[in-house]
């Protein structure tokens, strides 16, 4: 059974998850991940969600302030073993309503060419590919997509 909690960026649960994606991370994107990495720190978030497999952490989402009734999605991680199961696309979902609740309209955000089953999630979930917005509209590796939320 999986829980989802709402949490901060200080948590215990979500460190070892975003520990975990940014391992992943520089290890696709090679020596590409210094660039990448200064644009992936948590305490700019709004609103962070964690998912839990019998108390165990395995997956999260956050979101953060783009620019005004634009939320931009960060931090998207599942556990290798919990793959396959739903739970990054129930994780967008709720970050998308908590979205809602704030008051956005458009969700954005950019994602790693070498990150394929991320860009099929996203495209699954109704997101449409856009120009790269600043900081990633000259990294080659980056791809970037764009949602305008139903109520």
């Amino acid at each position: 059974m999986y829980t989802f909690i709402e949490t901060d960026y200080q948590n215990p649960d979500y460190v070892m998850l975003v520990n975990e994606l940014d391992a992943t991370l520089a290890l696709r994107d090679g020596k590409a991940h210094a660039f990448y990495a200064p644009h992936n720190t948590s305490n700019q978030l709004q609103v962070i969600i964690v998912a839990l497999h019998n108390g165990k952490p395995v997956a999260c989402g956050a979101f953060k302030f783009h620019k005004p009734e634009v939320a931009e999605i960060k931090r998207m991680f599942v556990l290798p073993s919990h793959r396959k199961k739903g739970l990054a696309t129930a994780i967008l979902a709720h970050l998308e309503k908590r979205c809602l609740k704030q008051n956005y309209k458009v969700c954005v955000l950019e994602t790693g060419l070498n990150q394929p089953e991320a860009i099929a999630l996203y495209r699954k979930a109704g997101y449409n590919e856009i120009q790269p917005f600043p900081p990633y509209e000259n990294a080659p590796l980056s791809i970037c997509f764009s949602k305008t939320l139903l109520a």
